[in-house]
């Protein structure tokens, strides 16, 4: 299901919870809703939909990965960027790190590591702050 977008800083700004299996409807709603927002999105976090989970969204290329719990466990070359926001008006100064390594549960809660590099990274750093109540 699309949900609306939340753009309440006292909302936004709330660290979120660990997810369970039974927040999977939440992962999927939010899926949907950056499906939804892909001319001008490409990357979500449970909180802009209202949920306080630890569930990210993004888009990668052609594909989407939904991310429960992620965690950066590795990052390496630091660099200045420039980012914006569905949620928070404007674009925000900001360090992000070319390379990541990031532990999550997939769809299926499956444990995964996986590593990314250059604009992708940058995005599941972004997503990552708003599930710690981060804003740009």
């Amino acid at each position: 299901m699309i949900r609306t977008i939340i753009h309440d800083e006292a909302i936004l700004s709330r660290p979120s919870k660990p997810a369970i299996k039974a927040d999977r409807g939440i992962g999927q709603d939010l899926l949907d809703t950056l499906k939804a927002h892909s001319h001008h999105c490409v990357g979500m976090a449970a909180n802009m939909i209202g949920e306080l989970k630890n569930i990210i969204a993004i888009q990668d290329g052609d594909d989407y990965v939904l991310m429960y719990n992620p965690v950066i466990t590795k990052k390496s070359i630091p660099y200045q960027t420039e980012e914006g926001c569905l949620s928070v008006r404007g674009v925000h100064a900001c360090t992000r790190y070319e390379l990541i390594e990031v532990e999550y549960k997939d769809s299926r809660f499956k444990r995964r590591t996986q590593r990314f590099a250059g604009f992708t990274a940058q995005i599941i750093q972004h997503e990552i702050d708003h599930l710690h109540g981060v804003l740009i």
